[in-house]
């Protein structure tokens, strides 16, 4: 069977058309796309369950094979590093753009007409964060049970970093249970990739319930903000993480290509955590090792989500302009240094971006918090920018930093590129742990 005759068996060709199927039903139905939510909704609740156990297996078994507990030491280093450099970029470019672009200017809203009910359980959920002592407590997780059932993503990796460590130093008498635990994290891929046949329902019906819901006139009516940080994002990509991308050995236009069934499944279903296990089994085949992708990327999920960093600051600013709420040079880098906390905050479920920015107003008092009630109906489709942008962030830091720690085969990842451009000879490759996914 020739290429051409098969093109609909292609993943990203199916998200696409259930993008754009979603996308029409949303439009010319919009009663039908609104209660289509839960069909995305459990899409991801498929993928999220086999999250912690497969988040386990990764970094117990990529730290084990280590072998030396200083490279677990001298890899998590370097990914926080990158990961505060490139996360304050994001801050600093979202900032400077929203004071040039102004989106919130004109707008001249009422703080008092606003209903302070709409944002209600974003606040509270807010206050539940506490502060940033009740962060770092809250990566301990009260029982090695508690961390899974939870599916807590910094506390599983708190267990399985601790795990990695003690199986090193156990040696010889511990690669029987490497191997096992080996050998369940393979069986827990094929279910992904069993999972990954519903991705194109889930991003339809996720494409259908935000246009259905909140309908296209709620683009139109704050479509300067929206401009504003597709413009932003989109530099940043290019600009940033192009340059970072290139470095690493992978130019971006290339990485776009490789994981566009992960960008278009995380466009439809807003939610960068549906894609992670995809992500990666196909940084491995890209050349990365396992110890490095284990640990980096699930961590970047929520110590380096890029995109959210824009959003914050060019929200908190926009509310500020909407509202004629003055904030002098000082007021703003007051908010920048705030949101370099509570940004590290953020996960990579849809939703967690504007917790994020209820808990950063909060403290904030110049800033009118009721103000959030004006990016609710838009935020979904703000949530759709910020998350493929998380998404490729994470993508090219894991690459950075395999590359910086000397943990990156360039050969490899030249024969995963042409295979990618000659998919005839990849189909002629033997089958291998490494991809089983594609």
């Amino acid at each position: 069977m020739n290429t051409a005759t098969r093109w609909y068996k292609l993943l990203y060709v199916q998200v696409l058309i259930g993008i754009v199927v979603g996308g029409a039903i949303g439009y010319f139905i919009p009663d039908l796309g609104a209660k289509l939510q839960p069909l995305a909704d459990g899409f991801i609740k498929l993928i999220k369950m086999l999250l912690a156990p497969i988040i386990f297996g990764t970094v117990v078994v990529g730290i084990a094979k280590m072998g030396s507990i200083k490279e677990v030491g001298r890899i998590g280093g370097k990914a926080l590093i990158y990961f505060e450099i490139v996360s304050s970029l994001a801050l600093i470019i979202g900032l400077v753009v929203v004071n040039i672009m102004k989106p919130g200017e004109g707008m001249n809203i009422d703080v008092s007409s606003l209903n302070a009910d709409a944002i209600k359980g974003y606040t509270q959920a807010a206050e539940a964060q506490g502060g940033a002592i009740s962060f770092f407590m809250n990566i301990i997780p009260t029982t090695l049970v508690d961390a899974f059932a939870k599916g807590a993503m910094l506390q599983v990796i708190f267990v399985s970093v601790f795990m990695g460590i003690a199986l090193v130093q156990l040696g010889e008498v511990a690669k029987p249970l490497v191997n096992i635990i080996d050998l369940l994290l393979q069986s827990l891929f094929r279910i992904v990739a069993m999972v990954m046949r519903l991705a194109p329902i889930g991003a339809g019906a996720g494409m259908a319930f935000t246009i259905g819901k909140y309908g296209i006139g709620t683009l139109v009516s704050l479509g300067h903000l929206m401009l504003a940080l597709y413009v932003t994002t989109l530099f940043f990509i290019l600009v940033v993480l192009g340059s970072v991308a290139r470095w690493a050995g992978i130019p971006l236009f290339t990485f776009v290509r490789y994981f566009k069934d992960e960008i278009l499944v995380t466009l439809g279903t807003c939610s960068t955590e549906a894609v992670l296990p995809r992500m990666m089994v196909k940084l491995e085949k890209l050349g990365c090792e396992k110890s490095v992708v284990g640990m980096v990327l699930p961590t970047g999920y929520t110590f380096n989500s890029d995109g959210t960093c824009i959003y914050l600051t060019m929200a908190a600013i926009f509310v500020a302009q909407a509202t004629n709420t003055p904030l002098a040079l000082t007021d703003q880098l007051v908010v920048l240094g705030v949101l370099l906390l509570t940004s590290k905050g953020s996960a990579g479920v849809a939703g967690a971006g504007f917790v994020t920015l209820a808990a950063t107003l909060s403290v904030i008092p110049e800033i009118p918090l009721v103000g959030l009630v004006l990016l609710l109906g838009v935020d979904r489709f703000l949530n759709e920018a910020r998350a493929v942008t998380n998404l490729i962030g994470n993508g090219i830091g894991t690459l950075a930093i395999a590359k910086w720690d000397g943990a990156f085969d360039q050969a490899i990842a030249d024969k995963e590129i042409a295979a990618m451009r000659n998919p005839e000879a990849a189909a002629a490759r033997p089958a291998t742990k490494a991809n089983t996914l594609s």
